[in-house]
């Protein structure tokens, strides 16, 4: 009865937002109520600002006292530990059941299945390789710009997913207990200004070419949306967590082949 009279506040939303993308205990300081979690997606490149300035800042600052490429590892270990590597663990579920899954309720069940397999560790390999040398090929200062601008964007792109897909599952089969709500015109133009004010700062500080950054990661989302379209008809919260580090992932490339182009 408590939790269902208590008052919503304009705050709730963000916190809930930190409390679920982050390992931070920021519950120890404010519990919002347990709707607000369904709303958390709206936020979620705000969670961005916070992980990927923490990493942005082991980058530029790491590197100033460490070796480059000991900063760049020990930036990939901050960031799992305040995220608790939840999208990398969506990650190995998303590429399990689809590089191990047949129909939809195979692909279901082996993305809800706890226990990793070869598709999963391959996929994390693969990823954290390209991760830490799209980094270490880049100089300190662009490597932070550009993880500070793509982290945020990132999410700002995958949570479209939930606008363009239907649940895939039952909400009392979700992981989390929690299906979120598709965002309201005023929520989704929130979700673009989260998302686009940092990488707008990057293109400016670094002269990556806007259109390359914004285009590529577009299309690697939109062949995942066609892949999840066409496999399970709908989206889970597994496939959030790898698209949003399989779109971040492809503007590092276009920093690295941009770097290297000029």
């Amino acid at each position: 009865m408590e939790e269902t009279s208590r008052e919503v506040k304009w705050f709730d939303g963000p916190w809930a937002a930190l409390i679920f993308f982050t390992r931070l205990p920021f519950w120890r300081i404010y519990q919002p109520p347990q709707s607000s979690y369904r709303s958390v997606v709206e936020y979620w490149p705000l969670a961005g600002w916070l992980t990927g300035g923490a990493m942005a800042a082991m980058l530029y600052f790491g590197s100033m006292v460490l070796p480059w490429a000991v900063a760049v590892v020990a930036a990939i270990v901050v960031r799992l530990l305040i995220t608790g590597a939840l999208h990398e663990d969506g990650l190995a579920d998303f590429m399990d059941g689809f590089g191990g899954g047949g129909n939809r309720e195979r692909i279901l069940a082996i993305m809800k299945d706890s226990h990793i397999g070869t598709y999963g560790v391959l996929g994390l390999i693969l990823y954290m390789m390209l991760l830490g040398t799209t980094l270490y090929s880049l100089p300190p200062m662009v490597a932070a710009l550009t993880v500070l601008g793509a982290d945020p964007f990132s999410k700002m792109v995958s949570s479209q997913l939930i606008n363009m897909l239907p649940y895939a599952r039952r909400e009392e089969e979700a992981k989390n207990k929690t299906v979120y709500r598709k965002p309201s015109l005023a929520a989704g133009l929130s979700l673009t200004v989260q998302g686009l004010f940092p990488i707008a700062l990057m293109i400016w500080m670094t002269g990556i070419s806007w259109y390359l950054v914004i285009a590529v990661p577009a299309l690697v989302m939109y062949f995942l949306y066609l892949l999840m379209l066409h496999k399970i008809q709908g989206y889970t919260g597994d496939c959030c967590g790898a698209v949003c580090l399989l779109v971040e992932l492809a503007v590092y490339l276009v920093a690295c082949y941009q770097y290297f182009a000029n």
